[in-house]
């Protein structure tokens, strides 16, 4: 976690669309010439991949949905519709709640210790896998 966190101001019914994931859309050839967005955190973005072409840049013109946490057992899912990402949620969310979807990052490269360590979980879910890397296939 980075400090931030967005939480529900009232009860949320599940399926209920919360937010888009706003952002500039570019392609990933531009993302990977901006990357690091802060080089002190190089692995911290805001870029949520869309498809292979495309990725948005939380960091131009983006949201509160970027603050949205990881969690491997999350309260919400991302949903992707005509190259737009909608946050909504996957369970009823209670007032307060914080919310969460699973980043499910994936990385070319091999998983070793390290990698997994750079890209450590720790929403303490149930269901936790330790890292917020997608399972490989």
């Amino acid at each position: 976690m980075h400090g931030k966190g967005v939480f529900a101001t009232r009860d949320i019914a599940k399926g209920e669309v919360l937010i888009e994931y706003l952002g500039e859309r570019i392609s990933w050839e531009q993302a990977l010439d901006r990357h690091p967005h802060d080089p002190s955190q190089p692995d911290h973005t805001f870029y949520f991949h869309v498809d292979d072409g495309w990725v948005l840049d939380a960091n131009v013109g983006g949201n509160a949905a970027r603050w949205i946490n990881h969690a491997c057992t999350p309260n919400c899912f991302a949903d992707e519709q005509d190259g737009r990402i909608f946050i909504t949620a996957k369970k009823a969310i209670k007032e307060g709640d914080e919310l969460f979807y699973d980043y499910g990052l994936v990385i070319d490269e091999r998983y070793t210790k390290a990698l997994k360590k750079r890209f450590e979980c720790r929403c303490g879910t149930r269901g936790c896998r330790g890292t917020m890397l997608s399972p490989k296939k």
